[in-house]
């Protein structure tokens, strides 16, 4: 019976010894082919102390945001250490192709790529909010895993961990180009998430007893989303050229310019009204938004 407890993989040659390979060319880097893979280990989920990188074809019934797609051709997954991967819903899909690519940290030391690759945002999205890929996007990362591919099965030298190093970087930063042309090109289902990302933000404002507790957090949109908080960020600052915590403020000045010019509250109330602690806090965020203080705003009223 399959236990419902993550299974930790701390190394390479762990992973090869689940997959029933044989031991890696690499004690720190491999890359495995999915093609033919069954998942009959037993676990259903597993939590990696390593980088995971991974290009699927054959996928069926994934979710981009909260929209379930049938997809059939490539698309990428990342996940950073400590992150969980769950397995397929219904087992493995018989016509799964693709790739995996496992770095532990310990091969990015004393590299550029150790600092860089924690800038990715991408590693920190959910497993479902994949990359799709077009065949051109595809041809272009799959070229540089053969690269990799090609120098992991080579005669390893001096040279071999940065020539990875600087295909891997080359990899990260297409990945990231993609993922743009990705938020630019679904404005459909990216639209419909600033809609309800609006609503939310409407009846939390709205909320008296919400407010009490404080403002939103990107954490608060993103549960009742059901998409991870960096993927929003990174989907809000793509399509509005704003962080989440600029549209809150944004929204919050105009109730605050609704409560100044139509209600006799005073400005200390207004503020703990808007989830503000202290009032002084308050008359910063509005002057620095007005250029006004919220008592010079309510007489240009009188």
């Amino acid at each position: 019976m399959a236990s419902s407890k993550p299974y930790r993989i701390s190394s390479i040659t762990e992973i090869h010894r689940l997959m029933g390979l044989p031991k890696p060319h690499h004690p720190l880097i491999s890359i495995v082919d999915l093609k033919g893979m069954k998942n009959d280990t037993g676990i259903e989920a597993v939590v990696f102390d390593l980088y995971v990188i991974s290009m699927k074809r054959g996928c069926d019934g994934l979710y981009y945001g909260q929209q379930k797609y049938d997809f059939d051709e490539g698309l990428m997954a990342f996940l950073s250490p400590g992150q969980i991967l769950r397995g397929e819903e219904n087992g493995v899909p018989d016509g799964l192709e693709g790739w995996m690519l496992f770095v532990h940290p310990d091969f990015l030391w004393n590299t550029s790529l150790a600092a860089k690759i924690k800038r990715y945002e991408y590693f920190s999205y959910a497993t479902s909010e994949a990359l799709f890929l077009s065949d051109k996007e595809e041809t272009v990362i799959n070229e540089l895993i053969k690269n990799i591919r090609a120098e992991y099965y080579s005669n390893l030298d001096k040279f071999s961990q940065d020539i990875i190093i600087s295909h891997l970087e080359t990899l990260l930063k297409y990945a990231e180009r993609f993922y743009q042309r990705q938020f630019i090109t679904r404005k459909i289902t990216n639209h419909q998430v600033l809609d309800k990302v609006e609503e939310i933000l409407t009846a939390y404002l709205n909320d008296e007893e919400l407010l009490s507790e404080g403002l939103p957090t990107v954490g608060y949109f993103a549960n009742a989303l059901n998409i991870s908080s960096k993927y929003l960020s990174s989907l809000l600052k793509q399509l509005t050229g704003q962080t989440m915590q600029q549209i809150i403020h944004e929204k919050l000045i105009e109730k605050a310019k609704e409560k100044l010019s139509t209600t006799r509250l005073s400005v200390s109330e207004i503020a703990y009204q808007l989830g503000f602690e202290h009032p002084q806090s308050f008359n910063k965020l509005f002057k620095s938004k007005t250029k006004q203080s919220p008592l010079d705003f309510r007489q240009s009223f009188n």
